[in-house]
């Protein structure tokens, strides 16, 4: 049971340090560069969005960065529905995904 447990985190340990370096990693600076059109809805506190339901839009100071560039990601690839996220992220890099994510990790950020 033992070496069973062992050969699984050696698993675990050689997957995550392959697939690490495909992550991009995020510049806060340059995403600070690229929050305009987050922060018309995301921005405003309490803030719902009436299109295409009534939806209380989520606050992104202070998220996860992998949260965030996943959720970017559903949206982009259809798997996440809002028309509104849809095209924004369909407009956003993978690059811009992990700058975006980096700046609102932040502590302090909206």
């Amino acid at each position: 049971m033992k070496f069973r447990s062992l050969v699984i985190a050696g698993l675990f340990v050689a997957l995550v340090s392959v697939a690490a370096p495909l992550l991009a990693e995020g510049d806060p600076a340059a995403g600070m560069n690229k929050t305009a059109m987050c922060a018309g809805c995301h921005g405003i506190p309490g803030f719902r969005a009436a299109y295409p339901e009534t939806y209380q839009v989520p606050k992104l100071g202070g998220q996860n960065p992998g949260y965030i560039v996943a959720a970017l990601k559903a949206y982009k690839a259809g798997e996440r529905n809002h028309p509104t996220m849809k095209a924004i992220a369909s407009s956003l890099t993978e690059q811009d995904m992990a700058d975006l994510a980096a700046y609102y990790a932040e502590p302090g950020k909206k």
